[in-house]
């Protein structure tokens, strides 16, 4: 690695995009963060039109990486309204699709990598986020597609989907141990507990470093590593 290839997070500034990010510092990229927060190389809604052009056109990365997603809102589906059940579609699929869309547009370099993080949820549902399962199932699918078109356009651009355990410790894996917690009637040192070894910002990094080199297209993330799903 030469330090002058540039990697692009999304939400790269807490839980796993904090991770990943100092991950791709450490491997020798220039790594540009973007999210709201002021702490970010690039404050903006991640989300919203124009914003994934602007980004790409200016920074041209080799590695892209959609780690920014809304925290659901923790109740059960009798209990959400629609505009709490769909948030993480507004969000979550809303920026695989933005970022997806002007990757394949632009579009980037050939050899680039884009990895969206999706969720373990995608496999086994998630009864008490409201859409959170659903829409990271489609983050997954985004995946997919583009990788398939960008390999009929012969772009020379991969499309990778990671999907990590509920993990305590980031902003939605708090969330989650919070809401099954309550629903099981146990404590949440309890319940973590009982989930034993989990992914960490750490352990994300790691998986994103791996799979920039591999074929496969989607991934179950866990304490133990990767495993490719079919």
């Amino acid at each position: 690695m030469t330090g002058q290839l540039t990697a692009v997070v999304t939400g790269g500034t807490r839980g796993f995009g904090r991770g990943i990010t100092e991950a791709l510092a450490k491997a020798g990229y220039t790594t540009v963060t973007v999210a709201r927060g002021d702490d970010a190389d690039v404050v903006a809604d991640v989300a919203a039109p124009g914003v994934a052009e602007r980004v790409l056109a200016e920074h041209a990365p080799a590695v892209l990486v959609l780690n920014a997603g809304a925290v659901p809102d923790i109740r059960p589906v009798h209990e959400q309204t629609w505009e709490s059940f769909s948030a993480p579609w507004e969000v979550d699929v809303r920026q695989a699709f933005e970022w997806c869309r002007a990757a394949l547009r632009g579009p980037l370099a050939p050899g680039s990598v884009v990895v969206l993080l999706s969720s373990g949820a995608a496999l086994a549902g998630s009864p008490r986020s409201g859409g959170y399962a659903g829409a990271k199932a489609m983050v997954r699918f985004v995946a997919r597609y583009a990788d398939e078109e960008a390999a009929r356009l012969g772009l020379g651009i991969r499309f990778v989907a990671l999907l990590p355990g509920l993990s305590p410790g980031t902003g939605v894996g708090d969330a989650g141990a919070d809401a099954y917690s309550a629903k099981q009637g146990i404590s949440v040192e309890e319940f973590t507990a009982r989930l034993g070894p989990v992914v960490t910002p750490e352990g994300a990094g790691a998986a994103v470093l791996a799979v920039l080199d591999d074929p496969g297209g989607a991934y179950k993330l866990s304490a133990d590593g990767l495993e490719v799903l079919q």
